[in-house]
Order: structure tokens, then sequence, then C-alpha cells
């Protein structure tokens, strides 16, 4: 699923038609009117000047980058990386203000047309193309900064620096309001708004003092003021990513490991008969040495900040086998009510061990989600590969910053190595897999597995991996100014975590904020439901039905502001505004009223090689096994999947990228929500098939060439 970039011709008929379309509706709206409005009339034409002035100078610029931008690619099979994503997303933006504009100037005299609606629309498509103007200036900056096909300059500090500075002040709400998710996938977008607005209603009760249904009443009534208001809904959004902590931001993923949501969850997915969380001890472990099987090396427990600690994991298998019913291994059971085993259904026929083992770590920024939370997608790989499926519940940042979730991840892949007859496996072929920063570990255990000198896995299949974890510049990198899913503000601040960055200044939840597991279960469910029944409505009702603010003119100015407000916000002079980056005479982006705090990645624990494998020395990263990357195309690690397919190549190591459009990070855990995201989760588990398939086929190649 390469992603494509509209060629040169294309993006010519959509400027000459953007054009035209602007020209039809000023001509329309400057001559007689049959709107009683005026002043309305007179927003729509300043905004339509507006679009035509971004278009004119988007054009060249759009030109230049769609000469260069295969130079950036993995290989040619491969078009993939920030440039032609930023070039995609505007083409999105474009399409959305031509349909909006040809409605407009077809329907402008219908009795039913609403003309606060449609002028709000178009005002928020026109800011947006502004705020995707800047970001092309700044992308060109990066282009010119740069060597020539590298995507980061990491190098370059002072660059980034000044990247995170704008970003700072560069108004990001209108893409969390009318705009929210018009880039991704269609069949997403009502889910990013359950996402953003659910995000709000619990940002607006966080830290108060509530009981657990007090606070889900007041979610509950909170939440459908931002389906029915986007601008309100985006400026809260945009104050939310940019300036709570981190430990909102735990609390809130982590309500995917509620009861309700995972109990929703399993119904949903395939069953498995073996779903069982184990505690391992923190003991020495001997393995032998891959150079000569007959020497062994010692693996020490994980030690890292608090000294020897036990290790979490969850075994799941879609069929009982041998050795995972036995009292060996159940004795390391936590008693999670959701196992089951052999010995409690009698009428199970035990299967033979696998010769496949799949170990996987999971995403979560390094610093929220368990195994739970990606249980889905993990009993599909069960069951489809026929597979034992080891997932390990590595310690989170900021409690547990680098190196301890690394030493841990790596005693369980070594503990999963010796005991493999426990887990239902023979491990004649062993597979990695992780998501985000669990796609991060995959490798880096992997090379610590060489540095040790014992056996490295098979393969790794990590999805959309965090190979560079620092807020250095990149194309995609400038995609965190308008991502619902992964703002800049909080990859730094999940990035800084894991470094080890002001950890000890962490506070406990209180008060309010110590909320039973059911008080925020209930919280996140009421939230979802009134704003997917609202949805579900608003379906039914009419075009001409109104929505807030859109029919009195007291409420215009809170839902959108003005054509003129936009213009003296984008000529202003703004705070600080010798640290912003130049742009060209006579434009100058919107600035955010809320400036963002975002804390550069200035710890040099960043950029060792174990937690930033893109920066590893080729000495670390010769003899990795064969690496299979998954990224989305609008996602704003994406670069750090195409640089470091690009490194490994570039060293004759075995390596394929596969990009897939129109989704963004994380689309594991969105499997089950449209057919996009099936179609890549299910590029993800043949990658995973193909490492084990390939051990199969070179058995039967060398039984071959012995016959």
């Amino acid at each position: 699923m390469p992603v494509a970039v509209a060629s040169d011709m294309d993006f010519k008929v959509a400027f000459s038609a953007l054009e035209a379309m602007c020209e039809e509706n000023i001509s329309a709206f400057c001559g007689p009117s049959d709107l009683a409005d005026g002043t309305v009339t007179q927003r729509l034409v300043v905004c339509m000047k507006q679009i035509q002035e971004h278009g004119r100078a988007l054009e060249p610029m759009v030109t230049s980058f769609t000469s260069i931008c295969h130079h950036y690619d993995f290989d040619a099979q491969t078009p993939g990386n920030g440039y032609r994503t930023l070039i995609k997303v505007l083409q999105s933006c474009i399409l959305h203000i031509l349909h909006k504009g040809h409605y407009i100037a077809s329907n402008h005299k219908s009795t039913f047309f609403r003309v606060y609606h449609n002028a709000s629309e178009m005002e928020a498509y026109c800011t947006a193309l502004c705020q995707l103007r800047a970001l092309l200036y700044l992308a060109k900056r990066l282009i010119n900064d740069n060597d020539f096909g590298q995507l980061y300059s990491l190098q370059d500090l002072d660059l980034s620096h000044r990247y995170v500075q704008e970003y700072s002040s560069l108004h990001k709400a209108c893409f969390y309001g009318r705009c929210l998710g018009f880039q991704f996938s269609p069949s997403l977008r009502p889910f990013l708004q359950t996402i953003v607005i659910s995000m709000i209603s619990y940002g607006e009760t966080y830290g108060k003092q509530q009981s657990g249904l007090g606070l889900a009443a007041l979610s509950l009534l909170t939440s459908g003021k931002y389906v029915i208001d986007p601008e309100l809904r985006g400026s809260e959004f945009e104050r939310i990513t940019q300036n709570l902590d981190m430990q909102f931001w735990k609390s809130f993923w982590n309500i995917t490991e509620s009861e309700i949501l995972t109990g929703f969850s399993r119904i949903a997915s395939y069953p498995v008969q073996l779903n069982l969380t184990l505690t391992i001890p923190p003991v020495p472990l001997r393995l032998p040495l891959a150079s000569d099987p007959n020497l062994s090396a010692t693996v020490s427990p994980p030690l890292a900040h608090w000294g020897p600690g036990p290790v979490h994991m969850r075994l799941i298998s879609h069929e009982i086998r041998e050795g995972q019913d036995s009292e060996e291994l159940l004795a390391f059971s936590r008693g999670d009510p959701s196992s089951v085993s052999a010995s409690n259904l009698p009428w199970v026929q035990k299967q033979p061990l696998s010769p496949w083992l799949l170990i996987h770590f999971h995403g979560g920024g390094f610093v929220a989600q368990t195994s739970r939370s990606h249980e889905n997608y993990l009993r599909s790989w069960s069951k489809q590969l026929n597979v034992p499926v080891l997932s390990v519940d590595y310690s989170l940042s900021p409690e547990a910053p680098f190196p301890r979730a690394l030493e841990e991840c790596f005693y369980a892949y070594c503990w999963a190595l010796k005991n493999c007859h426990l887990l239902g496996s023979t491990a004649d072929r062993v597979s990695l897999a992780g998501d985000s920063a669990g796609g991060n570990l995959c490798i880096t255990v992997s090379m610590k597995a060489m540095t040790c000198g014992i056996r490295v896995p098979d393969g790794i299949m990590a999805a959309y991996p965090a190979t560079l974890l620092t807020t250095d510049a990149s194309p995609s990198r400038l995609l965190t100014l308008i991502d619902p899913l992964l703002p800049l503000g909080v990859l730094a601040k999940c990035l800084n975590a894991y470094a080890g960055v002001d950890s000890q200044t962490v506070q406990p939840a209180v008060g309010g904020n110590s909320l039973t597991a059911l008080g925020r279960e209930t919280t996140a469910l009421l939230s979802d439901l009134t704003q997917g029944a609202t949805s579900w409505i608003q379906s039914f009702l009419p075009p001409m039905w109104p929505t807030s603010g859109a029919g009195s003119r007291t409420s215009r100015h809170k839902e959108s502001p003005s054509m003129d407000t936009h213009r003296n916000l984008s000529h202003s002079s703004p705070p600080n505004s010798q640290c912003h980056l130049d742009y060209p005479v006579g434009f100058e982006p919107l600035r955010s009223e809320c400036l963002a705090v975002v804390q550069p990645t200035s710890s040099p624990i960043i950029r060792n090689p174990f937690v930033s494998p893109l920066l590893a020395p080729d000495s670390l990263l010769r003899g990795l096994p064969p690496v299979h990357l998954v990224a989305p195309a609008l996602d704003a690690l994406l670069d750090d999947s195409v640089m470091f397919a690009k490194k490994l190549r570039d060293m004759g190591q075995p390596v394929s990228l596969t990009v897939v459009e129109d989704l963004p990070h994380g689309f594991l855990s969105l499997s089950q929500l449209c057919k996009e995201t099936e179609v890549a989760a299910e590029i993800c588990l043949e990658k995973i098939r193909e490492i084990f398939q390939e051990g199969s086929t070179k058995n039967c190649s060398d039984k071959a060439r012995r016959d």
C-alpha cells in the first residue's frame, strides 16, 4: 500500500480549480445577494480571497517538492517520507475546500442553505490551509539545511531547537475542531472525534473533587458542548495537549485497561484457550552462547533504579499446548481470572509444542498501557499464526525510566528462550513484534542479545517504531502540529520521561484524581456513548437543521473568528517573534493564545544507541535479524522508519519497509474499526508469518540438498 502523491499535472488541475472556485464565490457574494446577513457574506468573500492568496503561494512550492521528494524514499518501490506526506495532507485540505466551495456556489440561494455554518466551515479550512502553508515553509527550510537525501539533521541542534520554539507558538486548534482528522481515512474520523471529546471531558474533570459517578455525570454533561461547538473543542484540545502533565496522559491512556473496555474487546476478538498472566522472579539465567553452545553466558535480572525485581508477562494461546498446563508454569501465574488452562478444561485436547514462538512488546510511549490493552490483535495473531504469544508488561516511565524497561524486556526474552517448553513451543523460530515504543524495544533487545553473545531472534516486526527519541526536526515530525493522537508536546513528555528527566518530581494522584477503576471506566464509557448517540441522532436530521453557533450572530465570534480577525492575527507580531523562523514577506502563520511548553530532549541519555537505535554505530546493528518495518504515511514517526530502514540497507542488513496510507500512529490498536486498519494489521501479521516460514523454507532447502 504505497503512499501516493499527486503528480504536478494533478496539482495544476487542483490549484486551477481552487482559483476558479474562489472567483465564482467572490463574484456571487460581491454582487446582489439573497442572503439576509451581509456580514456573513463579507466573511465568505474575505475567506475566498485568503484561500486564493494561499493557493497562489503554494502552487510553486508544491511543484518544487514533488520534483525532489522521491530522493528521500527508501527505494523506488516504497514511495514514502515526510515530504510526500505533507503534500498529501495539503492535497486533502484542498479537496475539502473545493468540495465545500462548490457546494456553497451551487446552493447559497437555496432556502435551506445554512449560511453561518458554511461560512464557519470554509473559514476553518482556510485557517488550516494557512497553517499547512507554514509547515511547507518549515519543510523547505529542512531541505535546504539537511544533507541531500537525509530526513533528519542529527547534528544541527540549533535547527531542532528553533523548530520546537516555532511549534510551541503556532496555532493548532483549527486542526482539532471542524477540520479534525481530515487527512485520515473517512471511516476513522468519528472515532477520532470520540477520542478528542473524551479527552477534553476527562481533562475538565481531571483533579476535581468528585465521586466516581459524580465525575461520570459531569463528563456526560460537558461532552455534548464539544460535539456542537467544534471551535470550542479545538481550543480546549490544544490547551490540554500542550499543558497538562504526564500523570494526566498516563491516567487517560490507561482507561483502555479498564474491565469494561477490555471486556468489550475480548467479546469482539478471537476466543483463546489460554490467557495467563505470569510473574517471573528475579534470578540469574544461564544461556548458551550463539557462537559456541558448549559455553554459556549469565544474564542478570533487571537491576536499574531499585535493584532486582520480578518481570510480568502475559501468555496467550489459541490452543492449549504441551507445557502450558504444567505445574511449573502455573506456579508463575498471578491468578488472573481471565486465565484458562487445560486443568480447568479436562475435555480440551492438548496440542504438541509449536516450533514457533512470538514475543511481543506493547506500545504506549514508554509511559502507559500493558499487554491487556493490546490483547485484541494478540488474540488474532495467536489464532491466525497458530502460535503462542508472550507479551511483556515492562515497567513504565517516569517511575521506571531507561534502562529498566529494556532490562526487563531482555530478561523476559532470555527467560522465554530458556523456558520455551513451558510456553508451548520448541522455539525453533522466535520472532519479536512490537508497536511504537514496543518496536523500539524489539530492536534494542536484539542489539543487547548480540552484545551479550546469546541467540538473537529470527526476525523483528516493528510497527511505527520510535527509533530516534529526540525532538530533532524532520518533515514527518511537522505532522505533530496537526495530529490528534501524537502532538509534539505529548511526544516530548513521553521521551523525556523515558530518559528520566525530572522523574523524581512525579507526584501521586490526589483528591478526585484518585478515582476507583469503575469511576474512570464509567467516565470514559458515558462520554463515548454521549458522542456516539449525538452523531447517530444528527445523521437523521435534515441538512437545514440548525447547529450551535450557526443560527445567531451573537455566537458567531465564539464559534469562528471573522476573517478580519484572521488577518490581524496572522500579520501581528507575536510574542518572542525573534525566536520564530523567517517566513516570506507578507506571510505570517497564526499564533496560539495558549503557548505550548515543550521541553527539548536534551538529556545525553536520549542519544544512547540503546535508546535511539537510529544513532547506533554500525557495529551495534551489524548482525541484527531481518527487520520488517510497517509505518503509516500519516505518522509523525514515519521518517524514523524510513531513515532506520535506509541505514540497515546501506549496511547490507536484511530489512523491509511497508508504508500504509491514510492511517495514524497506533493503527494496530484500531484494527477492528475499519477496513483500512484491518488491512494494515494484516500486513503486520504477514510479516511475522514471513519470519516464521523463512525457517521452514530454509529447512526444506537444506533437506533437498542433503537428499
